[in-house]
């Protein structure tokens, strides 16, 4: 079980129930879940235009946004339902790169400030 968002509860709290089934998305045989995407999944990506875009890449992409959120790759593996954190620990690559972002924009701000003709690299007691 993983956390919904108040919006993704929302959108499932507005879907019909199918009588006598605890399952808010019903499989084809009566008090049953839906047990595979993969049909409705092609057929969306079609239609999306998305047609290389894979299941998976949801879920790369959410743990992208969690990191650059500053969540932690503990706090990941829990979003997404890992039961250990090596599971997580393949999205570590998406740490880095966020880490080289930000240092990128902490360098820029300190760039801007020292000014483009580099002042304060001269000596210039005014920057």
């Amino acid at each position: 079980m993983v956390p919904l968002t108040p919006t993704a509860e929302t959108v499932l709290a507005g879907i019909a129930r199918a009588p006598a089934n605890p399952w808010v998305i019903v499989g084809k045989q009566p008090g049953t879940h839906l047990s595979t995407i993969t049909a409705d999944w092609y057929r969306l990506r079609a239609h999306a235009g998305l047609d290389d875009v894979r299941i998976h890449d949801l879920r790369h992409s959410y743990a992208s946004r969690a990191l650059a959120a500053g969540e932690s790759l503990s706090m990941i593996g829990k979003l997404l339902g890992h039961a250990d954190i090596q599971s997580t620990a393949r999205y570590a690559h998406l740490a880095r790169e966020t880490e080289r972002l930000s240092a990128a924009r902490v360098g820029g701000s300190i760039g801007a400030d020292i000014g483009a003709d580099g002042a304060a690299d001269k000596g210039n007691p005014s920057s």
